[in-house]
């Protein structure tokens, strides 16, 4: 099971239960970040099991420690949170209702909160949120009330700090 802890796959030193190394899954292309469902809960791990992906890794209190004491960890949790920012910049499928991406959205908060911290998250959710008031906020309520739960503090706005860029 080391080979496929959290953990080490994090830090850029094993593989997910797929085989895949974070190399190969930071590489993904939209495509393959859209249709792939297993890489998530990889890239952006929790202490609760996955409904989606049975299997996939359940941090306890001393993962959650480690990964935060590990810089190379935590450097590939950044490159992982700049990917999926980046997906959700340059595809638009996920600003309806309802979508699978705004689960991801959900778990990606979460994880760059427990294993980051809160400013992380808020600075992968300020473009996103940006980005349905220009379509003209098609995500849901429910969704962004999901969002806003796994956001600790003072929910950001579309705005960056000082206005609009």
């Amino acid at each position: 099971m080391a080979q496929r802890d959290a953990h080490v796959f994090l830090s850029g030193q094993g593989r997910d239960a797929a085989g895949r190394t974070i190399e190969t899954v930071l590489a993904f292309d939209d495509r393959r970040l859209e249709s792939a469902h297993d890489y998530i809960q990889w890239l952006f791990p929790l202490t609760e099991p996955s409904a989606a992906v049975p299997g996939s890794p359940v941090l306890g209190p001393a993962d959650v420690a480690a990964i935060r004491a590990d810089a190379d960890a935590g450097r590939n949790l950044d490159r992982a949170a700049t990917l999926m920012r980046g997906f959700y910049d340059r595809t638009s499928a996920w600003l309806v209702p309802h979508d699978h991406n705004h689960l991801r959205i959900t778990r990606i908060l979460r994880s760059l909160t427990l294993l980051r911290d809160p400013a992380t998250a808020e600075a992968f959710l300020r473009p996103i949120l940006q980005r349905n008031e220009e379509a003209g906020s098609p995500v849901s309520s429910r969704s962004l009330g999901f969002w806003r739960q796994a956001f600790p503090g003072r929910w950001p706005s579309a705005d960056p700090p000082g206005g609009r860029a």
